[in-house]
């Protein structure tokens, strides 16, 4: 009986590994076959990952002032140590401080964005920002400071000035009615610049008694009148 040659026994080898790398795709207990070039190999580095970006916050734009065209206002400092009134018109702005003893001062000024930058005579000043709710700010007259806050004030509440004779001579009158109906002014005459608490005020009919002598106030709009 003759043997097998070598050819006969290497290609039964060859189909032996054969069957049995199929038989091991059959069951699943055969690996993938390597991919050229890929980098499998021990010690490689894992693949970098991406790094998640995180996107920066959306920028808010500025917060508008809301500031009316017209408007007034009429409130106390900071304290109660005076009252503070501003009346607003179209760019324009008239305030008046007053302690109701002998501390006072008008001032005005352009507003723009809802802003005062308002002068007086003497060092007067008043800075600060307005809105629909309330004016808010400091006023310096007389030598003091202080901090405000007014709230809008409707007619009869607001600011009034008249100019009457006390004695012949000339005087000023400022009033500042609150919302409350609370009143404070002071009286100054032209010749010897004393002052004194100002007359009450009628708000509803815009008349004082002054020196014996029925006197028309004016409401002061920010517009109206010169007090430099």
């Amino acid at each position: 009986m003759k043997h097998p040659g070598p050819l006969f026994t290497l290609l039964a080898g060859v189909a032996l590994a054969g069957g049995i790398g199929m038989a091991n795709l059959a069951t699943g207990t055969g690996g993938a076959p390597p991919v050229a070039g890929a980098a499998n190999a021990a010690g490689a580095p894992p693949t970098a990952q991406p790094t998640p970006t995180t996107q920066s916050p959306t920028t808010q734009p500025a917060k508008t002032v809301d500031a009316p065209a017209r408007a007034d206002y009429a409130g106390h400092v900071d304290g109660g140590g005076a009252s503070v009134a501003v009346s607003v018109r179209d760019g324009h702005a008239i305030a008046y401080v007053c302690d109701g003893k002998k501390v006072e001062a008008w001032l005005q000024g352009v507003t723009v964005g809802g802003k005062l930058d308002l002068k007086g005579t003497k060092g007067a000043s008043l800075a600060g920002s307005y809105d629909a709710a309330a004016v808010t700010g400091s006023v310096t007259a007389g030598g003091k400071s202080w901090r405000f806050t007014a709230a809008p004030a409707k007619k009869p509440a607001g600011l009034y000035r008249a100019t009457p004779k006390v004695k012949g001579k000339g005087a000023k009158v400022g009033w500042i009615v609150q919302p409350d109906g609370s009143q404070v002014g002071i009286l100054t005459t032209d010749d010897d610049q004393q002052s004194i608490a100002a007359p009450a005020l009628d708000p509803a009919a815009g008349t004082a008694t002054v020196d014996g002598a029925p006197v028309t106030a004016e409401a002061i709009s920010g517009i109206a009148g010169d007090f430099q």
